[in-house]
């Protein structure tokens, strides 16, 4: 998987195509990523158990993992990512400007 929890990433695609924001969760299951801020849908609710008050609620929902892309924290550019082995460790590389990524 290139794109990891805590990851900054950019949509490609889609109804918010260029917004930034941060991975909040992976499912890798069904290849899809649940971004802060994006995808936003209003979602009613009515008054139960689970929530006191009902009424219209904006939740996140998750997005395709293919309509998104990693940026660089060096070059700020959205970017792919290639693994390289160093030390008997697996890395994510930067292919813009050859920069390891953290984590």
């Amino acid at each position: 998987m290139k794109i990891r929890k805590d990851d900054k990433i950019k949509v490609i695609k889609g109804k918010d195509a260029g917004k930034q924001g941060k991975v909040l969760a992976i499912n890798t299951n069904s290849s899809r990523v649940l971004v802060e801020g994006i995808n936003i849908v209003k979602r009613h609710v009515k008054p139960g158990a689970v929530s006191k008050e009902g009424g219209i609620i904006s939740i996140e929902r998750s997005i395709s993992l293919a309509n998104v892309m990693l940026i660089c924290p060096k070059c700020s550019a959205a970017t792919r990512t290639e693994f390289k082995v160093m030390d008997n460790k697996k890395f994510r590389v930067c292919k813009k400007c050859k920069e390891v990524l953290k984590k």
